[in-house]
């Protein structure tokens, strides 16, 4: 799912693109991604576009008379832009934003459609649609604290929970985790004052890390290849190579579509994390260390 640096990313190039342009037509090409019926579409045709802002993972465009354009991503849309009256074909295409210079492309990959478009007016029922989160960037670390300690959960759940941070997904966690030298099960109301201070800092460096990353990267190209996963990223999508800080391999930890990844060296003192689906099967087999699961991972000598 885009998060934060790469919405981030996505509106300053769409601003370069379409702010003060004049939207002709949105083409839908699945009827379930308009969540709205009113007030209808067809209000923004010929208004031009007077602003662009991120309200946690969602892009939001700003019209005319108030009007407000919501679009959500979730794990598989993509945004491209495409020479004017771009074909919109295929089963991943969801819409087309026609302007006099380009066409932006929507798209989802899968065979799920869970990408979402609002139409509302006024800034009351913009509100409705934010999940409420605070912004890393303009927050201080007392701020921060209170956020995080509101509830006792584990440090991956409470950073990708849309009411508390905003705009912080999976990927990004566990950068954040890593570079933090903190457990994603550690629970939240046991971290002492350094490791929360810790914490915050590596919060906000990790994202303005990515955002700066991502813009050199980018240029002044529109962002055709957004992915949660990047070589330059230490654990993210790395299990079973090299941590770039100690060398330990990354481990994880899988459930439903997702999956935590941690360095246990710099992370959870050399103890293994236990895996859900494997520990339930080995219960008192699992191993406690990197070193015990290699070991039961080598071939049995006959």
């Amino acid at each position: 799912m885009p998060e934060l640096p790469d919405i981030t990313i996505y509106i300053e190039a769409l601003g370069e693109r379409i702010l003060g342009k004049r939207l002709k037509a949105i083409r839908i090409g699945n009827p379930f991604l308009l969540r709205t019926a009113l007030p209808p579409l067809e209000r923004i045709y010929g208004s031009s576009v007077i602003a662009l802002r991120r309200i946690g993972k969602r892009i939001v465009f700003g019209f005319e008379e108030e009007l407000w354009l919501v679009l959500h991503l979730m794990i598989a849309g993509r945004l491209h832009w495409r020479e004017p009256n771009a074909r919109l074909s295929g089963k991943a295409g969801l819409a087309a934003f026609d302007f006099s210079d380009g066409t932006l492309l929507l798209t989802e990959a899968g065979s799920t459609r869970r990408a979402s478009l609002h139409l509302v007016h006024g800034e009351e029922a913009l509100v409705q649609l934010d999940p409420g989160g605070i912004e890393i960037a303009d927050c201080n670390s007392s701020k921060f604290r209170e956020v995080l300690t509101r509830r006792n959960h584990t440090l991956k759940r409470a950073l990708t929970d849309p009411r508390l941070f905003s705009g912080i997904g999976n990927a990004y966690s566990d950068e954040i985790l890593h570079s933090a030298r903190l457990s994603p099960v550690a629970l939240t109301q046991r971290l002492s004052l350094g490791q929360m201070e810790r914490l915050f800092r590596a919060t906000q460096e990790t994202l303005a890390y990515w955002i700066e990353l991502l813009r050199k990267q980018v240029g002044r190209n529109f962002p055709e290849k957004v992915t949660a996963f990047h070589s330059e990223m230490a654990v993210h999508g790395k299990f079973g190579k090299a941590c770039p800080i100690c060398g330990t391999k990354v481990q994880r930890i899988r459930y439903v579509s997702n999956e935590v990844n941690y360095c246990p060296n710099c992370q959870t003192g050399g103890r293994l994390l236990a895996d859900r689906s494997l520990s339930l099967l080995l219960k008192k087999d699992w191993p406690r260390t990197p070193e015990e699961l290699e070991e039961m991972r080598k071939p049995v000598e006959r």
